[in-house]
């Protein structure tokens, strides 16, 4: 039997996102619910957030944010050969999400699959392409984080109502001589799992708020830290902070901890809200596209969420 070999490494080659044009507001919430614009600030730090329109599926925010990062990578659809969707807002389950977005962008015969770990989702099929490609598997990956949150939220439920959003982000993952993708350090912690629920096909999303900010608070540091030292980068040395947008105070307790004083912290949430597994994606890519880091730096990128589950590594900004 003989055994595959791949590249000595991968890297991520380009980026791209897409979100909906309909902004909600938090005025816009008032009206509806008890809340205001400055408890949503205080709380999570969110200004506004995007909402797709009743006929604007999953499937065609992650096209679109996927055939950015195709068209920014500088390759084609003929030289995909995986794709990987990251979401856990299908309104079904069969067929995937992958299958359509290939078909949707041209991409010819891919392994396609999706991934379900909610907002660590696209830190998980990162890591998952990374070892395709190095084990010879795949040679381009197309990763695609997308969620349509707003159907399964109550837009009377202020609890999850001020802070979840709809969007798509996306990678492409090529061969590379050296390693642009560290390794992952990822797991979960199931005894929490109901902290972040869709009890059933019929039901809206809870979310057990507090929970959440004490798990995010006090357990993911040491995850963050460890995929540094895994990938021997020193945090000082980092050019970005990406983590999951849940809450702007959660990102700012962990950046704190973690020491990456000298990195820019990404707070996409702020005029994006929390997309779950399309965050971290959407989030460096408009920090690429404003200018506020550079190609060749080094960003820590760190999921986590329901499940409850995290993943973290570092990569190389493209």
């Amino acid at each position: 039997m003989k055994v595959s070999q791949g590249a000595p490494g991968a890297k991520i080659l380009a980026f791209g996102h897409y979100q909906p044009s309909n902004v909600v507001t938090n005025d816009d919430l008032s009206k509806t619910m008890e809340t205001s614009d400055e408890w949503i600030r205080t709380r999570v730090g969110i200004q506004e957030r995007r909402i797709a329109s009743p006929g604007e599926s999953e499937i065609d925010l992650a096209v679109q944010g996927g055939g950015k990062a195709i068209a920014a990578s500088g390759l084609s659809a003929a030289d995909i050969d995986l794709v990987i969707v990251a979401t856990c807002t299908l309104e079904t389950q069969i067929p995937n999400a992958a299958g359509r977005v290939a078909a949707r962008l041209g991409i010819n015969a891919p392994g396609a699959f999706d991934v379900n770990t909610a907002c660590s989702g696209f830190c998980y099929a990162l890591a998952v392409a990374n070892d395709a490609i190095r084990a010879g598997s795949a040679t381009n990956v197309l990763v695609v984080g997308v969620e349509k949150f707003s159907p399964w939220i109550d837009w009377t439920d202020r609890a999850t109502a001020v802070i979840f959003a709809d969007g798509a982000g996306a990678a492409v993952v090529g061969p590379s001589d050296t390693p642009g993708i560290g390794p992952v350090v990822w797991g979960s912690d199931g005894d929490k799992s109901d902290a972040i629920i869709v009890r059933d096909r019929n039901s809206f999303l809870h979310q057990e708020g507090q929970t959440v900010f004490r798990w995010a608070t006090t357990s993911l540091h040491p995850v963050a830290r460890q995929a540094c030292e895994r990938a021997g980068v020193d945090p000082a040395d980092l050019a970005a902070f990406v983590p999951h947008q849940a809450n702007v105070r959660i990102i700012e307790a962990i950046a704190r901890k973690i020491g990456a004083d000298n990195a820019v912290v990404a707070k996409d949430i702020v005029l994006a809200g929390n997309t779950s597994a399309a965050s971290i994606p959407m989030a460096l890519s408009r920090m690429i596209e404003r200018g506020e880091v550079s190609s060749g730096g080094l960003a820590l990128l760190l999921g986590f969420g329901a499940g409850l589950t995290y993943a973290a590594q570092v990569v190389e900004i493209p």
